[in-house]
Parts: C-alpha cells; structure tokens; sequence
C-alpha cells in the first residue's frame, strides 16, 4: 500500500522546474498560490521519544479549504517582508513563513529581496495545518520562481526541520505520517468526497494537549509495537470509515460539545467523523453534497463552518498555482 523511496522521490522530483540554459533568473518575479489544509483521518500517540516528542501514527488528508499566497523574488535589495490580513499572525522571526524564507535563503544561497502576502482562511489553532501548509507553500512558490529546486531529500529535511505537519504539504492528497509526523508516505488515493470542516471559534495548545494525551506513555514499553506498526487496525487503509484520534479522549472531556456534534454529524449520514489534529476543528465526510448541506444545519450558532472536499494528490498539485 505503501509508495516506495523511489515513487516518493519520482514524485517530488517530476516538479522540477530549471531556468533556460545561461538565464540567472526568466521566470515570473511574482506568483500566486493556495494553501490547502489537512484533517486527519486517524491518529495515534505510541510513545514519549528521548527528543521530547511523542511518536505518533496518522493519516493524513488534504482538503479544498485554502489561505492564498502571493510571493515575490527580486535581486534588487535584501530583506524579507511577510504580511498577513490577520492581524493575530506576527509579521517578523515569529513567523513560520518567515523562518522559511530564511531557511530556503541560506540553503539556496539567495541574497536577494523576497516579500510573501498571505490572506488566511483557515482558523488559527484549529488543527487543520495553516501554519503548516503556508510554510511548504512557500518552499513550492519559491523554487516555482526562482528555477531553482532542491532536490526530493533535501527538500524533505528542509521542511522537517520547520515542522511536523510541513513535510505532508509537500506531497499533497492521502499521506501516512510517521516519527513525529513528519516522516510522511504517499498512499493511493481514495476517491474524494464531501467534506464538513466546523471550527468551534476557540484553539487548543498543541503543546497541553501532547501532555495531557501522553500522560502514562513511557519511552520505552510499547517500542515493540512501533517496530511492527502494530497501529494500523486503527487505520482504515482500504476505504473510508472511522478512524479513532487519540486526542479527542483529551479534548472531548474539557469541550463536551465537539463530543455531542461528532456524534450527531455521524447520525447525520457521515461516513467518518472525527476531531482533526489536536484540535479545535471537528470534520465529517459524506458521499454527497445533499448529506453535508442537512448536517451543516446542525452547528451550532456562532460557530464557522465551511463546505469543501478531499483533494487527491494530483488534483492537489494542480490546484497549487493559481493562473
């Protein structure tokens, strides 16, 4: 079921973009991209790690519910400026966006100005992947611009070193995450279906609720069932259908209400219905657009809710670019 190293590298390195043999810099200076979100269609917490973290299993997903991005390269200057439209996202070094740009800048040896504009759509702190998926987006439009790509690897590492959930977004579609998920897997597709994204308007720590879900976990006693991916009966690998989040035992006790909307979504028709990441965002998927629009009824008032779908991976890399 798995994609092999080599399937992985063919389809990062079939993206490969070069400038015309003796032009330094041809392409567009500007260009204009979505930034897709993730759910997470299971995921489990194994163990505390030596580093800190805890290993997890999970799949993940990206859907069309998208920030935009409008990134632009010049040789005249340097310095890097991101804007955002909200103003709850810092515009300097605390920035993911930014550390990005200065990562790709010191890896590419890049001296020039670079400005990045984001318009965001996807809710803060809702574990849907926006912080995530502006940083890998940017990486895309970057090497989109300037010709010049790093290689699968390198690319890979690059993003990993930015965040857990950033490796994903360079692959797109239905991706197995391992370590602390940012060592990702292509998997086949499933076809895409109707998808229902509510975000209850308050964001949980990522942090406290790795503490609290990981309370009991030791380093060391359940390394066998790593070893052997013993994770997987929580996977539906084949089809869709439930997927058990091993957050939801944290947060579903401190907000009964994502609870209570789970399971009505679920009596609502959802094929899958689940908390996403760590939270705060809840999300079902139905075979039809009928289904999801009669479950949209059901949240409640004051609450954001947004009507999208699963995106496939080729779809996903197509949609990227805006024309």
């Amino acid at each position: 079921m798995l994609c092999a190293q080599g399937h992985l590298n063919k389809i990062l390195g079939g993206l490969r973009l070069k400038p015309p043999p003796g032009c330094a810099f041809t392409l567009p200076k500007t260009i204009r991209l979505r930034s897709f979100a993730k759910i997470n269609h299971g995921l489990k917490i194994l163990r505390k790690r030596s580093d800190g973290y805890h290993e997890l299993r999970t799949i993940y997903q990206t859907i069309g519910l998208h920030d935009r991005l409008e990134i632009s390269l010049s040789r005249v200057g340097k310095a890097i400026t991101v804007e955002c439209d909200n103003p709850a996202i810092p515009p300097g070094p605390g920035n993911l966006v930014y550390r990005t740009c200065e990562a790709w800048a010191k890896v590419r040896g890049w001296g020039g100005r670079m400005r990045v504009q984001i318009s965001k759509s996807i809710p803060l702190g809702s574990g849907l992947g926006g912080a995530s998926t502006n940083a890998a987006t940017t990486i895309l439009g970057l090497e989109r611009l300037s010709g010049d790509r790093l290689d699968a690897t390198a690319r890979q590492r690059l993003a990993a070193g930015l965040g857990s959930d950033v490796p994903l977004f360079l692959l797109g579609g239905r991706v197995l995450g391992c370590g602390r998920g940012e060592e990702v897997y292509p998997l086949v597709d499933l076809p895409s279906l109707h998808c229902l994204v509510i975000f209850p308007g308050f964001s949980v720590s990522t942090a406290e609720a790795y503490r609290e879900a990981g309370l009991g976990l030791t380093d060391e006693a359940r390394s066998a069932y790593i070893g052997s991916f013993g994770a997987w009966p929580h996977f539906p690998l084949m089809s869709w259908g439930p997927a058990e989040n091993d957050f939801e035992n944290v947060v579903f006790t401190r907000w009964p209400e994502l609870a209570r909307l789970k399971r009505q979504l679920i009596r609502a028709g959802a094929e899958v219905a689940s908390l996403t990441g760590s939270g705060s965002a809840v999300y079902a998927l139905f075979s039809s657009s009928r289904q999801l629009s009669r479950a949209s009824k059901l949240i409640p008032k004051g609450w954001l809710k947004f009507s999208t779908r699963t995106l496939v991976r080729d779809e996903y890399h197509r949609e990227l670019y805006e024309q």
